[in-house]
C-alpha cells in the first residue's frame, strides 16, 4: 500500500525545494522601515512575542532550574504541578518508562490521546492523526529545558487532538559560548529493595559565533517499585545551528530513542493487600525505538517580515507481548508489532503592518503530513505453540492543514482571531480479508483570543476555541458498516487573569469545554466504534507563588488548585462523572535558599475517582472496578551547590515521605488494581563546566 523510501525522498526533495526558494527570496529582498523585530511566530511556544504574560489563554511554563530543585525524575512528576493536568497512570499494559498518561480538564488520560504533545514543535506521537496515543513516548526529562503547557488558546496553530490543549517539550538549547558541558548520575532506591540508575550528559557550543552543535544523552536502567518492573531507556539527540546570512539560519536535530519496559500488571484486592510489590504477569513486556530528523530554515526578511520552513521525518517501532491472564491461568500471548513512518513539511510566513490605528502580526501557514503504518496482532497459544494472525492492517493518512491568525495590538488590547482548516484523507487495507477503504473529512476551526493588559503587572484574558480529534487507525478498522465515523469536535471558552509583581505570581482561569461527537467503543458482538459521546467539562484552575523579602529573603511558597466537573452528556449514564479523573487536584510547597543550600518541601493531592461510566462504588473481584480513594503525598529534597569553574551539585531527597499506599485501576484487558509507588529515596550528583 505504501513505499517508505518514496515517502522519504518526496519529503526531503520538497523540503529542499522550499528551503532553496526561501533563501533566494531573502537575497533579493529590500529592508523596510524599522519597527519592532518580528519574533519566530511560527513556533511561538516559548517565544517573546507571545509570552506567557500577554498570551490570551491559560498557559504554564515550567523551566529546568525549577523542576530540578523539586527532585522530579520524570516528565509526569513535573506535570503534576500544572493546574488542570492530571497524571492517570491507569494502564497496566503499557510500560511505565515508555508511556505518558496525561489528562487535561477531565479528558481521557490513558496514553494522552486528547492533547497535542510536541517535542520542539514536532508531534511526539508515532502517528499524529492515526495513532495519537503516547503508549510510546520517546522523550526524557533530563534532555528538556522547559515544558510549555497551553491548556487553551492554541488550537489554530497546532493539531490535531488539540481539545486538551498543547504541550511542548523544549529540548536543551545550543550554548552561545565556545564550550559548555555537564553530566549527572542519580540513584533511586524504593522501599522494598528495588533500585534504578539514571544518567545524563550534555556538551555543546558555538564556533566563533557560527556553527553551533549540541549533543545530549539521557539513560535509565533498573527496577521500578514492583516485581517484574525492569526498565531500560536510551535517549540521544544531536542538534546543529548554522547562520547562513546575517538574517537567516538553518537548524537541525537528529534523535534516537529506544526503550524496554516490563509490565507487572494488575492485582486483585487480596493480592494487593498481601504484597503490593508483587507481579503475577511475569511474561509481559513493552519495547520500542524511534529515529527522527527535524530541519528548519528561518529568515528575518526585514524588520517586519519573517519566513520559516520546517520539515521532519521519523520512523517508529513499538511492540508489546501481553498474556491473556495471570501466570497460573495463562493460555496464550498476544504479540503486537507495529511500524510507523511520518513525514511533514510546514512553511509559515509572518508580516507586520499598521492599519486602522492598530498593529497587525499576520501569520499564515500550511502543513502537509503523511503517515504510513502497518499494525499486526499475533496470538500464540501455549498448549500447542500455534500461531494465529488476528490483525494485519496497512493504514495511511494524508493531511493538509492551512491556518491563518492575526495578532492585533491597539492600546492595551491584544486580539487574535484565527482559522485552521483541516483536510484529511485516510485509508485502510486489511491484508487478511483484502478489504480496502478510503475516507475523507474536512473541518474548519475558528478561534479568537483576547488579552487586556490592565497594567504592567496584570493581564486579563478570554478566548473561544474550536478543536477536533481525528479518526484513529483502530477506530477506522473497527467502525460500524452502518455508520461512517466523523472526526470529534469540541468548543472551549476561557476567562482568566494573571498577575506578577511585588513578589507575587498569580493566575486563575474559569473554563467550559463542550465535547460533542466523541468516538466511543461499543462492547457488543461484534465490537465497533461509533460517534456517540458528549461530555461537559467546567471548572477553575489557579496558581499562586510568593517570594518573601527582608529577614525571610530566600523563602518562597507556592501552590495550585484545580476544580473540574466533567460529566457525561447523554446515554443511560448522563450526569455521571467521567471516569478516571479527580474533581479536585492541588499542590502546595515551600522552598528556602540560604547560601549554597536549597531545601524544597512539596505536596500533591487528588480527590476520589471512578473507574467506569456507571460510577460503580463497590469493588469487583478482579479489582478493576470500584471507587478509587483520593490521597495526598509529600516529597522533600535538599540541594547543595559547590561553586567554582567546575560546579558540583549534590541533591538528596525522598518521594512519598509517609510511604502511603495508593492505587488506581486498569482500563485495559490486563485487569486489576495498580499500586502507586512507595517511598523512594534518591541521591543525585551533577557537575557542570
Amino acid at each position: 500500500m505504501y513505499n517508505a523510501p518514496v515517502l522519504r525522498r518526496n519529503a526531503i526533495a520538497t523540503a529542499c525545494l522550499v528551503l532553496t526558494a526561501s533563501a533566494a527570496l531573502a537575497q533579493t529582498d529590500t529592508p523596510e522601515a524599522q519597527l519592532e523585530t518580528v519574533q519566530v511566530t511560527g513556533n511561538w511556544l516559548g517565544s517573546g512575542q507571545r509570552s506567557v504574560k500577554n498570551f490570551g489563554g491559560a498557559r504554564t511554563v515550567v523551566k529546568r532550574d525549577d523542576f530540578q530543585l523539586t527532585g522530579a525524575d520524570s516528565i509526569s512528576d513535573v506535570l503534576r504541578s500544572v493546574p488542570g493536568v492530571q497524571i492517570t497512570d491507569n494502564s497496566s499494559s503499557g510500560g511505565s518508562a515508555i508511556s505518558l498518561n496525561i489528562g487535561v480538564r477531565g479528558l481521557e488520560g490513558r496514553y494522552s490521546p486528547r492533547s497535542t504533545i510536541l517535542l520542539d514543535g514536532v508531534p511526539l506521537s508515532v502517528a499524529p492523526y492515526g495513532q495519537p496515543q503516547l503508549s510510546f513516548a520517546p522523550v526524557s526529562l533530563a534532555n528538556i529545558d522547559a515544558i510549555d503547557v497551553v491548556r487553551g488558546g492554541g488550537a489554530v496553530r497546532y493539531g490535531p487532538q488539540n481539545v486538551g490543549g498543547i504541550i511542548n517539550f523544549k529540548t536543551r538549547a545550543i550554548p552561545e559560548r565556545d564550550t559548555a558541558m555537564d553530566a549527572s548520575v542519580r540513584y533511586n532506591k524504593y522501599d522494598g529493595g528495588n533500585s534504578s540508575t539514571q544518567a545524563s550528559a550534555f556538551v555543546g557550543g558555538r564556533i566563533d559565533g557560527g556553527l553551533g552543535i549540541a549533543m545530549m544523552y539521557s539513560g535509565l536502567e533498573g527496577d521500578g517499585p514492583r516485581a517484574h518492573n525492569r526498565d531500560k531507556v536510551n535517549d540521544f539527540a544531536l542538534k546543529f545551528s548554522y547562520p547562513l546570512t546575517a538574517t537567516s539560519e538553518v537548524n537541525a536535530k537528529f534523535s534516537y530513542f529506544d526503550a524496554w519496559s516490563d509490565t507487572p500488571g494488575g492485582l486483585t484486592r487480596e493480592q494487593y493487600e498481601a504484597d503490593a510489590h508483587a507481579s503475577f504477569r511475569t511474561g509481559d513486556f513493552w519495547r520500542g525505538h524511534r529515529k527522527g530528523l527535524d530541519v528548519s530554515y528561518i529568515n528575518t526578511l526585514s524588520d517586519t517580515r519573517e519566513v520559516e520552513v520546517r520539515a521532519y521525518f521519523n520512523q517508529s517501532f513499538r511492540q508489546s507481548l501481553l498474556g491473556n491472564g495471570q501466570d497460573k491461568a495463562l493460555t496464550q500471548f498476544a504479540n503486537s508489532p507495529r511500524h510507523y513512518n511520518v513525514g511533514a513539511i510546514e512553511p509559515r510566513y509572518t508580516e507586520r503592518f499598521t492599519w486602522g490605528g492598530a498593529r497587525h502580526d499576520v501569520t499564515a501557514g500550511y502543513r502537509y503530513l503523511q503517515e504510513r503504518a502497518d499494525e499486526k496482532n499475533i496470538n500464540f497459544k501455549l498448549a500447542d505453540s500455534s500461531r494465529t494472525e488476528t490483525r494485519n492492517s496497512e493504514n495511511s493518512t494524508d493531511a493538509h492543514a492551512i491556518y491563518v491568525d492575526d495578532q492585533i495590538a491597539f492600546g492595551q488590547w491584544r486580539v487574535t482571531p484565527g482559522l485552521r482548516f483541516e483536510d484529511i484523507k485516510m485509508g485502510r487495507y486489511n491484508v487478511l480479508t483484502k478489504f480496502d477503504q478510503e475516507i475523507s473529512n474536512t473541518k474548519a476551526l475558528p478561534s479568537v483570543n483576547v488579552a487586556y493588559l490592565l497594567d504592567k503587572a496584570t493581564t486579563l484574558y478570554a478566548n473561544y476555541n474550536t478543536s477536533f480529534g481525528s479518526i484513529q487507525h483502530l477506530q477506522l478498522n473497527l467502525q460500524s458498516s452502518a455508520d461512517t465515523l466523523q472526526p470529534e469536535t469540541a468548543k472551549t471558552v476561557e476567562l482568566g487573569a494573571r498577575y506578577a509583581a511585588n513578589g507575587w505570581q498569580l493566575d486563575a482561569t474559569l473554563f467550559n469545554l463542550d465535547f460533542s461527537n466523541q468516538i466511543v467503543f461499543v462492547n457488543t458482538a461484534p465490537v465497533f466504534y461509533q460517534n456517540l459521546g458528549k461530555t461537559r467539562h467546567r471548572g477553575i484552575e489557579s496558581r499562586a507563588e510568593y517570594a518573601f523579602g527582608g529577614k525571610l529573603n530566600g523563602l518562597s511558597v507556592y501552590g495550585t488548585y484545580a476544580y473540574t466537573k466533567a460529566t457525561q452528556g447523554e446515554g443511560k449514564y448522563a450526569g455521571n462523572d467521567v471516569p478516571f479523573y479527580s474533581r479536585i487536584v492541588d499542590t502546595a510547597g515551600a522552598r528556602y535558599k540560604i547560601g549554597n543550600f536549597v531545601a524544597d518541601l512539596s505536596s500533591t493531592h487528588q480527590s476520589k475517582q471512578y473507574a467506569d461510566d456507571a460510577n460503580t462504588v463497590t469493588e469487583n473481584a478482579s479489582g478493576s472496578l470500584g471507587l478509587i480513594r483520593g490521597y495526598r503525598l509529600w516529597n522533600a529534597s535538599v540541594t547543595y551547590v559547590i561553586p567554582g569553574d567546575q560546579r558540583f551539585e549534590i541533591q538528596a531527597g525522598a518521594t512519598n515521605l509517609a510511604n502511603k499506599k495508593t492505587y488506581t485501576r486498569t482500563t485495559d484487558t490486563n485487569l486489576g488494581m495498580l499500586p502507586g509507588a512507595p517511598r523512594m529515596a534518591y541521591v543525585n550528583v551533577r557537575t557542570a563546566f
